[in-house]
């Protein structure tokens, strides 16, 4: 973390300066609004936490809740979450409180005795064998409330705006805030007010039953399957060996997934209740909680399960639906989209494969860099196209993937022909659930693949998969990807070539290149994070020497930032060679990165580069005032 180049800070560093509309935020909310973000679920929270680094954008978000929620459905966290939560600045904070899931075991029935179970295959979860980050279990309320920590400590102190009801809105075709957005206090001496705001864009994220997607038109596409789910969170006493491991259990009597929470007591259990008849009409959500504890029991015998406590518990029919269109202009090319659509407002499927809260994340992610990068003036409205455009298929794969895992979940007995293909499955598909199969195709912010080879280990349109370097000013060992804040900024990575002449050549041709884009009067690094990687030991390199470009000055005491220079290992603290690690080129190369974490392209360090750098941007950015 770096703090003090504003100056001495004696305080809690994670609190940045209020600035711009966080100076002086008024408590009600202003009849004109940049961004309203309706529902503060994972995809809001992570949104207002992302507009919070854009103090000069007066964002609210308003929830009809009457405070913060106290017990989330959703628990289970990906990797991909946690290196979004590092980006955020909490991901160490809430790996301390979560259960991390080490292994996932799974349970057939007895050869034996046909009634009963036995442990089948101990499998070692996928979390640590395709990235640094862990696999994790932790409330989703508190996720919401690190989010919140992050909107209320960035420059634009956001905070929500609770007790407030989405009632409707109307696109208009003209004005600077042309979405009117209908709302109603709930709560609190207003309640029963109604008033009328005016927006430039609203996010819906407001979940499944989302008044924004009924208010733009918009439908889910797809069909609820015919199986239910009963689901309880609960504090028992019983024998079950592996109470503390998460486990895939499947039985005569049917099956339950059943994942350990944090705490050292908490589990979760997702207890099958069965085929549900065409026309029960929903019934089989009036199941109560005894007959599914009485399921639990009939699934793990011999072993019991003696209840002591339950948090909360539901009943779900498995859904897989995918919206129409994320936004309101999806199939209107004439205008650019004013109203979006995040998380379950947009794609629904079972919770059973953890993904529900993770995707809906990256959707705030990906939205809301590109709402600040346009009402900042950096970049083009065009920009706010591309969200629909690189979401809409993630959500259609997410579907595909838990429609496949849903139904070999439920599957009976003596339609299991290999006792192992779940846990040969769970493994084999392990990419995709952790969050790193996403890969968005060519467009305005992602370049061609055409010199992939210099870099092939950060694939064009990827996630940046981070690596250990050593940093050249103290000789410590840090992971590259980890210094970079979910701030809006792009990241340059130069990696060196054999005897460092080129990439210092191409630092000193790519400086104006940048400062095109870069608002005059602000940091050199306001809008490019540019960092490189010798191939040199850091021990026969000097800081100092380094190009300009990579030595900035910070803040109004114009400090430089010795945090931009590394070497590759190994040292004495790593055996990691991130150039061998990540399939660099002896030329070396450049890497950009979206402020996302999304690889945007890979070029060459030469002339042709920087004028292939140059060209993208100018289709990314506006050039600066």
């Amino acid at each position: 973390m770096q703090f003090h180049h504003h100056g001495y800070v004696s305080g809690d560093p994670r609190v940045q300066d209020a600035a711009g509309t966080g100076l002086d935020r008024p408590a009600d909310l202003p009849d004109e609004i940049d961004v309203l973000i309706v529902g503060s679920g994972p995809a809001g929270m992570l949104l207002a936490a992302q507009m919070s680094q854009y103090p000069d954008v007066v964002t609210r978000i308003v929830e009809k809740r009457e405070g913060r929620l106290a017990l989330g459905q959703a628990d289970g966290i990906q990797p991909r979450s946690v290196e979004t939560f590092q980006a955020f600045g909490f991901a160490e904070r809430i790996t301390a409180e979560a259960y991390n899931i080490g292994w996932m075991n799974f349970w057939g029935p007895d050869p034996a005795d046909p009634a009963g179970i036995v442990r089948t295959t101990r499998t070692a979860d996928y979390a640590y064998d395709i990235c640094e980050f862990p696999h994790l279990i932790v409330n989703q309320a508190r996720v919401l409330d690190y989010f919140a920590e992050a909107a209320v400590d960035g420059p634009a102190r956001i905070v929500p705006d609770y007790g407030v009801e989405f009632l409707g809105l109307t696109v208009h075709d003209d004005g600077d805030y042309p979405v009117e957005v209908r709302l109603r206090h709930v709560a609190g001496p207003r309640a029963g007010e109604e008033r009328t705001v005016h927006a430039k864009y609203v996010a819906g994220c407001d979940g499944a039953r989302s008044g924004v997607r009924q208010a733009i038109g918009r439908t889910h596409v797809g069909a609820s399957a015919a199986h239910a789910w009963g689901v309880m969170d609960v504090l028992v006493d019983t024998d079950f060996p592996d109470w503390r491991t998460k486990c895939a259990i499947n039985s005569r009597a049917g099956n339950i997934l059943h994942i350990p929470r944090e705490g050292g007591y908490l589990s979760r259990m997702y207890i099958d209740l069965g085929e549900v008849a065409q026309d029960d009409d929903h019934r089989v959500r009036q199941t109560p909680i005894d007959e599914i504890i009485r399921r639990a029991n009939e699934i793990l015998h011999p072993y019991t399960l003696d209840v002591r406590e339950v948090a909360w518990h539901s009943v779900y029919e498995v859904g897989h639906r995918v919206t129409d269109g994320f936004d309101d202009a999806s199939h209107d090319a004439a205008r650019s989209p004013r109203v979006f659509l995040t998380g379950d407002a947009c794609h629904t499927h079972s919770a059973k494969a953890g993904q529900g809260m993770n995707v809906s994340m990256q959707d705030g992610f990906n939205l809301g860099w590109k709402l600040g990068s346009v009402l900042t003036g950096r970049a083009p409205e065009s920009l706010l196209a591309t969200y629909g455009a690189e979401r809409q298929p993630v959500a259609q794969q997410l579907i595909d993937f838990d429609r496949e895992w849903s139904s070999l979940m439920a599957r009976k007995p003596e339609e299991i022909s290999d006792p192992n293909d779940l846990a040969t499955y769970y493994l084999a598909t392990a990419e995709f659930p952790s969050g790193f199969m996403t890969r968005y195709t060519p467009s305005m912010i992602i370049g061609s693949e055409e010199h992939q080879a210099l870099a092939a280990g950060f694939p064009v349109g990827k996630r940046f998969k981070s690596a250990e370097v050593v940093r050249v000013s103290d000789g410590n060992v840090v992971h590259l990807g980890h210094h970079a804040r979910a701030d809006g900024r792009w990241r340059v990575y130069a990696f060196g070539d054999d005897d460092g002449s080129r990439v210092r050549a191409w630092a000193d041709a790519v400086t104006p290149v940048l400062a095109r884009f870069t608002p005059t009067g602000a940091a050199q690094d306001a809008v490019f994070d540019a960092k490189v990687v010798f191939r040199q030991p850091f021990e026969e390199l000097e800081v100092t020497s380094a190009p300009a470009l990579f030595r900035p000055r910070s803040g109004p005491l114009g400090l430089v930032d010795w945090e931009k220079v590394y070497a590759a290992g190994p040292s004495k603290w790593t055996e990691v060679d991130i150039f061998a690690a990540r399939e660099i080129s002896p030329d070396g190369a450049v890497v950009l990165v979206r402020p996302d974490q999304y690889v945007a392209g890979v070029l060459p360090l030469d002339a042709a580069g920087v004028e292939e750098l140059e060209a993208f941007l100018s289709g990314a950015f506006l050039p600066a005032s």
